[in-house]
């Protein structure tokens, strides 16, 4: 076996494969304007045009003034927010790109959860008292987005 005929080659391909992958993402990141999704800026959201009505209805809402996208979407914790941009943007980027996504676009599960955590946060002395008065059950009977669901996307 000739080693020295074929370590050249798989180096080749080794350095192809890399050089195609990282110049790929490369091109994609700065395509689709990836560092601007490390932000705090609103108007990432509309880089993917299906999140312009999203985008429309907040900048009428009354959390306009007070909130951007991240401050309801993303826990606030730095490692828990970037995890969630993380997560997020594969599965959104994967999401546009196949096509494959529900239109109206809805919250999922995870997010639903960390939009809820978000409510109960900047809104603790009134969860608190709504808590402690209203609900039996305690806090988790209490579901912010199911009597305020335009609230942040005023529709």
């Amino acid at each position: 076996m000739n080693l020295g005929l074929s370590l050249p080659w798989a180096a080749i391909a080794v350095g192809t494969t890399v050089g195609w992958l990282g110049g790929s993402g490369i091109y994609t990141f700065v395509y689709a304007k990836g560092a601007s999704y490390l932000s705090n800026d609103s108007a990432v959201c509309v880089n993917c045009h299906i999140m312009r009505e999203q985008f429309e209805g907040w900048t009428k809402s009354s959390h306009h003034a007070v909130a951007v996208c991240n401050d309801c979407h993303t826990p606030h914790d730095f490692i828990g927010k970037m995890l969630t941009k993380a997560i997020n943007g594969f599965h959104h980027s994967r999401a546009f790109t196949t096509g494959h996504f529900h239109e109206p676009i809805q919250i999922g599960p995870r997010n639903r959860e960390i939009t809820q955590a978000a409510c109960r946060h900047c809104h603790a002395h009134v969860v608190q008292i709504i808590d402690a008065i209203a609900s039996p059950h305690g806090k988790d009977a209490l579901d912010c987005l199911r009597c305020h669901p335009s609230v942040g996307h005023l529709h």
